[in-house]
């Protein structure tokens, strides 16, 4: 309904234009606006040709602007819809439901939930706003459009799990939302580009013990795209950003960042490892293995900064840089430091 609505409102007639025009000999020379520029008078040849044009700064007609923004309205609804679809048959399916609750989870996962909540908001928010930069939009209403869409998406997320017996609405969860699509916004508008960029990078975890392997795929699921939502052991999320702009007088190349990440290992429930069934009887108790959290900076590139002509290629290195490109790191857990050569 909200993203409709949003289309019906930039469909409206008159979005985006402006009339800015200087005539100079037999042109017209425009000023430069984010907008829609169209001469207030036909433009003739002398001949009586006389013909009204529409010249668009970024080289997009009114026309084909205004089904490049149908196309991405379709596109987000079809998309949105196929994921709800996607993610309720591999998260919600299979458990109970009920009323519409909330409940307190700030202190399971050792926070990584709640960093997954910022990163997939983030990372929706940047790919629906690359999207809407496609059609021609301007600048602001691209930025906010595109930019809280990951916050809409993962609410409906919220919702689903209110209506879940075995877990609710979260309002950790719903801040964590508006943290990552709230951090994308406030970057463009400040310096028109995503200085420091939120990335993930994920390896499945696989155990000599089979009990833990047991374990993992009762609670985090046996395929990998399941694996890929649930299990936090294997994920590590990075903020990356470039050297360049700290130096912009040196050779550093403006692909080069430095990243810092986070991870968990040795988590194999919610609060504890500790797990019981209905009756209260123990069905998995590790609670000899530790809990802890490990810290990693390691090298990365900047996609964005490859340079090429083609718009797809662009469009395509843009939506990839929100996966952190492997590379060695150096890791802090267990009170020492040690080096991983190859991190994904």
């Amino acid at each position: 309904m909200f993203i409709s609505l949003l289309f019906c409102v930039i469909c409206t007639p008159g979005f985006s234009q402006q009339n800015i025009p200087t005539k100079t000999a037999n042109t017209f020379e425009y000023a430069l606006s984010d907008s829609i520029i169209t001469p207030p008078e036909p433009v003739g040849n002398g001949l009586g040709d006389k013909r009204t044009v529409c010249i668009c700064l970024d080289g997009i007609s009114d026309k084909t602007r205004k089904n490049r923004i149908k196309t991405i309205a379709i596109i987000n609804v079809a998309g949105y819809g196929a994921a709800m679809a996607g993610l309720y048959a591999a998260w919600y399916k299979d458990y109970p439901q009920g009323k519409f609750h909330a409940f307190n989870d700030i202190s399971e996962w050792k926070g990584m939930d709640k960093i997954g909540h910022t990163y997939s908001a983030y990372a929706e928010s940047k790919a629906s706003m690359e999207l809407w930069r496609w059609t021609g939009i301007d600048r602001k209403k691209r930025i906010l459009l595109g930019g809280f869409s990951g916050a809409i998406y993962q609410t409906t997320i919220e919702i689903l799990d209110g209506f879940s017996t075995e877990w609710g609405w979260s309002w950790g969860d719903f801040g964590a939302n508006i943290l990552g699509s709230g951090m994308l916004v406030a970057q463009e508008f400040a310096w028109d580009e995503q200085r420091i960029q939120f990335k993930w990078s994920f390896h499945r975890k696989s155990y000599d013990d089979p009990g833990l392997n047991a374990r993992s795929n009762d609670i985090f699921g046996k395929s990998s795209p399941e694996r890929f939502l649930k299990d936090y052991n294997g994920q590590t999320y990075w903020l990356s950003t470039s050297l360049k702009p700290f130096f912009p007088h040196s050779r550093i190349p403006a692909w080069l960042q430095v990243s810092v990440g986070t991870g968990i290992e040795g988590v194999f429930g919610a609060r504890s490892n500790v797990a019981k069934d209905d009756q209260g009887v123990v069905t998995f108790d590790r609670s000899d293995i530790k809990r802890r959290r490990q810290w990693y900076l390691a090298p990365d590139i900047d996609l964005t900064k490859i340079k090429t002509k083609k718009r797809g290629v662009k469009l395509a290195l843009t939506l990839l840089n929100i996966i952190k490109f492997p590379t060695p790191s150096l890791e802090y857990s267990k009170g020492k430091m040690s080096v991983n050569w190859f991190h994904f």
